[in-house]
C-alpha cells in the first residue's frame, strides 16, 4: 500500500467528484479529485446546453447535487454523458438545525466531499422516467385545478354569507349552475364572473378526468387493476404507479408506508421510545390520495373488509386523535396492499384476513 496517498486504493472513490448546487440561473460547482484535493470550483448557468458543454468535456465522474425542480432533467442529462449521478435528499441529510453556516460555495464543497466519502450519507433517491414525469405533470395540473376552483367555490360562499345569506348545498359540478339563481342581486356584478370561471374550470377538469382514464387505459393498465380495493379510484392507482414508477425499487411491499411518508418518525435515544408524528416523506399528493381513499373506507359508505376492520380496531382503543391514527393506519395499508397486488399480480380479496382468522 502506498503510503503517500493510501486514499487512491479505495476502490469506492472516484478519480474525480462534482458537487452542484443547483440554483434557478446559475450553479455552482465543487470538483475533488480521488485524494480529496479541490481541482477546480466555478458557476455554471443552469440550463441545458451549458451543463451538456461543462460535463461532456470531463472524463468519466461522479456527479452529486440535490433533488430539486433543475434534478430530472439534468440527472439524465449528465448520466447519458456517460457519468455517475447522485441525486441527494436534502431532507434526510440534514437535521433541523444541523447547518450553522451555508451558501452556494459551502454547499457544493459539501455534497462533492459526501459524495466521495459515502453515497449512502446523500440517501440519495431514484429519479422518475421522462414518460412517469410527463404523465405526473398532467395529474398535478388537474390536482391545481381543483384546488383553484374550491378557493373561488369558498369564496363566493363566504361572500354571500357576509350578506345574511347563503348559498343551497351543492356539489362542485354542479355549483356555478345553481348559484345562479341565487345571487343576491347586489352581489351579482362582483360574484358572476367568478361563477363563469368555475364553470369553466369544471369543464377542464372533466376533460381533465377523460385525458387520464385514456392515459391509463393505452399506457398504465396496472393501475386499472389498482383500483380492486374500495376507495381507490383512477387518479389514487394512477398516482401511485406514477410516483413509484418502478415497484422492484422497494425489497419489501412494506416500505411503501414509508415511501409515501405514513410511517411514525424515529428518534429513540436509549430507553426513550417517544410516539411521533407520521414522517410526511415523499410526495404529499400520494399521501393526499391514499388519505382520502381511506376516509372513504372508515366512512358510512365504506364495505365490510380488512382494511376497514384494522382501522376500526384502532379507533376503538379510544384515546386522543384514535380517529386521525386509524385513517393514517389504514392508508400505510393500503399503500402496502397495493404495492403487492401490483408486484404478485394476485385478485383483491377484501377478507382476506378474516377467512384465516387472522384479523390484526
Amino acid at each position: 500500500m502506498s503510503q503517500d496517498n493510501p486514499v487512491l486504493l479505495l476502490a469506492n472513490v472516484p478519480a474525480r467528484t462534482i458537487g452542484v448546487d443547483l440554483g434557478d440561473r446559475t450553479s455552482r460547482t465543487c470538483e475533488l479529485d480521488a485524494a480529496g484535493r479541490c481541482v477546480h470550483e466555478g458557476t455554471v448557468a443552469t440550463t441545458e446546453a451549458a451543463m451538456r458543454r461543462y460535463f461532456a468535456a470531463r472524463p468519466r465522474c461522479r456527479v452529486v447535487f440535490e433533488t430539486c425542480t433543475h434534478s430530472p432533467w439534468l440527472a439524465r442529462l449528465v448520466a447519458g454523458l456517460g457519468h455517475e449521478v447522485v441525486v441527494a435528499n436534502p431532507s434526510a441529510m440534514f437535521t433541523r438545525g444541523a447547518r450553522r453556516r451555508r451558501n452556494d460555495v459551502l454547499d457544493a464543497r459539501f455534497l462533492a466531499r459526501q459524495g466521495r466519502a459515502d453515497v449512502a450519507l446523500l440517501h440519495p433517491i431514484t429519479p422518475r422516467s421522462v414518460d412517469a414525469q410527463h404523465a405526473l405533470a398532467q395529474l398535478r395540473a388537474r390536482d391545481q385545478l381543483v384546488k383553484v376552483r374550491t378557493q373561488l367555490i369558498n369564496h363566493v360562499r363566504g361572500a354571500v354569507k357576509a350578506v345574511g345569506q347563503r348559498l343551497s348545498a351543492s356539489s362542485a359540478e354542479s355549483f356555478a349552475r345553481r348559484a345562479q339563481r341565487e345571487l343576491p342581486a347586489a352581489l351579482e356584478p362582483a360574484l358572476r364572473p367568478l361563477l363563469d370561471v368555475i364553470a369553466d374550470l369544471t369543464q377542464r377538469i372533466r376533460a381533465a378526468d377523460h385525458a387520464l382514464a385514456h392515459l391509463i387505459a393505452a399506457r398504465y393498465p396496472v393501475a386499472q387493476r389498482l383500483q380492486q380495493p374500495a376507495g381507490v379510484g383512477p387518479l389514487t392507482a394512477l398516482a401511485y404507479v406514477l410516483l413509484i414508477d418502478d415497484p422492484g425499487r422497494f425489497r419489501r411491499s412494506r416500505d411503501a408506508g414509508a415511501y409515501f411518508g405514513l410511517v411514525p418518525r424515529l428518534d429513540e435515544s436509549s430507553t426513550a421510545t417517544p410516539q411521533l408524528r407520521i414522517s410526511k416523506a415523499g410526495d404529499g399528493l400520494g399521501r393526499r390520495l391514499l388519505v382520502s381513499a381511506a376516509q372513504y373506507i372508515l366512512g358510512p359508505f365504506g364495505p365490510a373488509c380488512d382494511l376497514r376492520r384494522h382501522g376500526q380496531a384502532i379507533a376503538q382503543r379510544g384515546g386522543k386523535n384514535a380517529k386521525k391514527r386509524a385513517v393514517v393506519a389504514v392508508a400505510r395499508k393500503l399503500a402496502v396492499l397495493l404495492h403487492h397486488l401490483w408486484v404478485t399480480g394476485v385478485a383483491y380479496d377484501p377478507d382476506y384476513l378474516l377467512h384465516r382468522g387472522r384479523l390484526a
